[in-house]
């Protein structure tokens, strides 16, 4: 028992170790990257960046990304300033002609440390401006509603997601940019999430992302015409 204990600890230190060396995720699509062609010249390619919830969507319903010139570069557990470090290799550098930008739950959950509304509007901004400073149009999404996060319970996500969306909307709105209110079209009117539309409160079950393809859908119509 002994050595297998010991085992399990330096492989968990290795794994801990691993993750340490690329916090941001920098490896996670290198490979997926260097393997998908140029877009075509007709073809308006849309990258999906965000954390386990946009990954999700590719599980609970892939032909969304399958029958659509869709590319998912979601990454679970990530915060804001992950997603800025690899905003370049995971989404300019795909050439795509608009993304789609949703972020900030993992941020008040403090996945990666405390961060303030500001802090995490400022990542945000950061990301839109190095799309727009590259040509490909900007959608920014609401945070999905949580009424609290299970996995760390107290943080009052119900208040401070409210107040970051309302952040994001006005900041969209003062830089012509395409703002995604899903928030409005998954609460349960107490500020969490409808008890259909995501088993554990924070990510959307197949009838949550049935909801949000078609308001995704015309957001996007939206920015390329």
């Amino acid at each position: 028992m002994k050595i297998v204990s010991i085992l399990i600890l330096i492989n968990l230190c290795t794994f801990m170790n691993i993750s340490a060396q690329d916090w941001a995720g920098l490896e996670h699509f290198r490979s997926e990257n260097e393997l998908l062609d140029k877009p075509g010249p007709t073809e308006d390619r849309v990258v999906f960046m965000g954390n386990s919830i946009t990954i999700g969507w590719s599980k609970q319903q892939p032909e969304f990304f399958s029958n659509n010139p869709y590319i998912n570069r979601g990454i679970s557990g990530q915060t804001t300033p992950q997603m800025l470090l690899r905003f370049r290799q995971d989404v300019i550098d795909l050439e795509p002609a608009a993304v789609v930008i949703l972020a900030g739950t993992n941020d008040i959950a403090g996945n990666t440390g405390p961060s303030s509304l500001e802090m995490i509007l400022d990542n945000i901004k950061s990301m839109a401006e190095l799309a727009q400073a590259n040509n490909i149009k900007v959608i920014l999404c609401s945070v999905l509603p949580a009424f609290d996060y299970p996995w760390r319970k107290g943080l009052q996500p119900n208040i401070k997601i409210p107040q970051l969306n309302l952040m994001i909307k006005e900041y969209a709105q003062e830089h012509d940019i395409i703002y995604l209110d899903y928030f409005s079209a998954m609460t349960d009117g107490n500020n969490g999430m409808r008890d259909e539309l995501a088993s554990d409160g924070v990510h959307p079950t197949k009838m949550g992302y049935g909801i949000m393809a078609p308001l995704v859908k015309e957001a996007i119509k939206s920015a390329l015409h």
